[in-house]
């Protein structure tokens, strides 16, 4: 569990620098493409929370 926090944290920061360097570029294709990365990583950290909570569940129950 302890591993899946630790991912979930990078998986939050790195959407977070996703979305400063887009918010930084001028070239609308990099803007587009970090805009994308940090959208794939906030989703996927999305996921792993929900994999945490329901592993949390089971071990309660």
């Amino acid at each position: 569990m302890k591993d899946m926090r630790a991912q979930l944290e990078k998986l939050r920061t790195d959407a977070a620098e996703c979305a400063l360097i887009r918010d930084l570029a001028s070239d609308p294709k990099k803007r587009k493409l970090f805009t994308r990365l940090a959208d794939h990583l906030s989703v996927l950290a999305a996921e792993v929370e929900h994999a945490i909570a329901e592993g949390m569940k089971r071990s309660d129950g």
